[in-house]
């Protein structure tokens, strides 16, 4: 594989990382690097990888700079006839306009530099679209684009003015006499100065009595910031033809040095390495300040998941506790209970005689089949509300500590209804609740169904067994049941004894461990769904923990590549050089 295949081949991953690269979060100093990611991406799709692929092509000189500097004027004056509409109005909003030689035409198809941009033979209003203007003007070699203005009041200009540098070789920034010391265009040469962008300046429109003044100070503000070897081009102030032409003079310098430069391959392509291993040593310099700011996404990302884990795990914390330490056996379950089993003499006979407990069992489930079914609905009640109570509670937790960090806060605001349990949390409760009834209800008929009691027995009674498991599974604490923890006045001691009775002690701790464990699974399962409400939030920002590391691994990759190539390139200098001693 070529030196140039690994370059474009790294390049390619570094676009890809950077575009799976999320910066959804608002954290400080998020926007730069939000820019600063979107123009990376542009620039590698506009220009780096195009240009890597068509190395050999014409030199693309985009002509940019300020409002009213006479841009276009310039571009036809170059060319020698109308090919771009100067602006009367300000904004002038219009397709940009690249010129080029008829022989150059498929070097400038869609695949090629700037591949989002439209391609028309005519001109359009619209900035997405890009107008191709063949002529034998242009020499072989060189293409001419004409840019918007880089401080035009109009967003969309501003923005494709942005693009069409970034896609660029060389940059013909024009200013004039007036504008030359405006803020928004040292901006852009600023940048260009940053990434060793190969630049030549025009100070346009200028008055022939300003011409030594406003150039020399044009030249020390360009030295003092890092543009010292770019070309200063002055046109002075003349009349355009009807076709918004200059006259020749006035633009012959410029000319003859683009004319020069298209007739010299080697040249040319100095233009086109400095600018484009510049672009790319920024590009891979940049993406660690990416990443860093992904980084900070992901470990905020991180603390918002465990914001909301926090609150639902405490939840279940308390719900466990509740279930096992007798809570649910106070109120209506209580009272519902006594009704059914009641106290005093039967538990007094509990200890001694077991068959007289069968025969009480079996008489109170026949005589009050009521009271089996009003113990099943408070146990049902009791268990909804108790679980509702927890949704409400950390779902209220959660968005809490949400609203606490900013970020979390305009999370929060997006979705509204997030502090809340969720709208259909109840209905769930209930089937919830409901299936577990019917587990144990299923747990009791298997466990008895190898007993030697009478089939009249089963029939009448697994209900009331089931309702007795129910019980002694609500006052277990630390693992143990029944006896060893009074609960509510001996009644699930009671509950204890009437299902050892029947199944032995050791088939009871199974029966209220399985049928323990099976609800705290029912009830996990339904928080997961509650608390996913919170991580679908996250999800969805599209943050990925490994963004930062595939961001770096992947610019370590293109500067390694840079580094070896820059090596190569001096050690062939050296060996030129001592060949040409000897």
């Amino acid at each position: 594989m070529s030196d140039s295949t690994k370059m474009l081949t790294a390049l390619v991953r570094l676009r890809g990382a950077l575009q799976n690269a999320a910066l959804p979060l608002d954290l400080p100093g998020v926007e730069p690097e939000r820019s600063s990611r979107a123009d990376m991406i542009d620039q590698l799709e506009d220009y780096v990888i195009p240009r890597l692929t068509t190395i050999d092509g014409p030199l693309l000189t985009v002509v940019g700079g300020s409002t009213g500097a006479g841009k276009s004027t310039l571009v036809n004056s170059l060319v020698g006839h109308r090919v771009t509409e100067p602006g009367v109005l300000r904004p002038t909003t219009r397709s940009p306009v690249l010129v080029h030689n008829p022989g150059d035409a498929e070097w400038f198809g869609q695949d090629r530099i700037l591949p989002d941009l439209v391609r028309s033979d005519r001109a359009t209003g619209d900035t997405s679209t890009l107008q191709l203007v063949a002529t034998d003007k242009v020499p072989m070699g060189l293409a001419i684009l004409d840019a918007p203005d880089v401080d035009s009041v109009e967003e969309a200009n501003r923005v494709l003015a942005s693009q069409l540098l970034a896609a660029g070789d060389l940059w013909l920034f024009v200013t004039s006499a007036a504008r030359y010391a405006d803020q928004v265009p040292w901006e852009y040469l600023k940048r260009a100065a940053e990434r060793s962008t190969s630049v030549a300046i025009v100070l346009d429109r200028t008055p022939d009595e300003a011409v030594e003044t406003v150039s020399t100070h044009l030249a020390r503000m360009l030295a003092s910031r890092g543009l010292k070897d770019s070309p200063l081009f002055v046109v002075r102030e003349g009349t355009p033809d009807a076709d918004g032409v200059l006259p020749p003079e006035l633009v012959a310098d410029i000319r003859g040095w683009l004319d020069a430069l298209a007739a010299d391959a080697d040249a040319r392509s100095a233009v086109v390495k400095q600018t484009l291993e510049g672009a790319i040593r920024v590009i891979g310099a940049k993406t660690f300040q990416v990443a860093t700011a992904v980084g900070e996404q992901a470990e905020t990302v991180d603390q918002l998941r465990d914001d909301a884990f926090r609150a639902y795990a405490g939840a279940l914390g308390d719900i466990r506790t509740a279930t096992a330490d007798g809570t649910l056996l106070r109120g209506e379950v209580l009272a519902r209970w006594q009704e059914f089993v009641g106290t005093g003499e039967l538990l007094k006979t509990l200890e001694t005689k077991v068959g007289a407990i069968r025969d009480r069992l079996v008489n109170s489930v026949k005589g009050k089949p009521q009271q089996v079914e009003r113990v099943t609905h408070a146990v049902e009640s009791g268990l909804e509300k108790l679980l509702l109570e927890h949704a409400e509670n950390a779902a209220e937790r959660a968005a809490a500590a949400w609203h606490a960090r900013p970020a979390g806060r305009v999370l929060l605001e997006s979705h509204h209804d997030i502090d809340r349990a969720s709208r259909d949390f109840r209905r769930k409760a209930e089937k919830l609740v409901r299936d577990w009834q019917q587990g144990v209800l299923e747990m009791v008929r298997t466990e008895g169904a190898d007993k030697r009691s009478s089939a009249r027995f089963l029939a009448y009674g697994v209900n009331g067994l089931a309702v007795s498991l129910m019980v002694v599974t609500f006052a277990s604490t630390g693992g143990l049941v029944g006896a060893e923890v009074g609960i509510a006045g001996g009644s699930a001691v009671l509950g204890q004894k009437l299902l050892e009775a029947v199944f032995g002690d050791q088939a009871v701790r199974s029966l209220a461990d399985r049928a323990r464990k099976d609800l705290e699974r029912r009830v996990d399962e339904l928080f997961a769904g509650e608390r996913a409400r919170f991580s679908t939030v996250l999800d969805d920002l599209g943050v990925d923990p490994r963004s930062p590391e595939l961001l770096r691994a992947a610019a370590r990759r293109v500067d390694d590549l840079r580094f070896a190539a820059q090596q190569s390139g001096q050690s062939g200098q050296d060996n030129a050089l001592s060949m040409g001693s000897d």
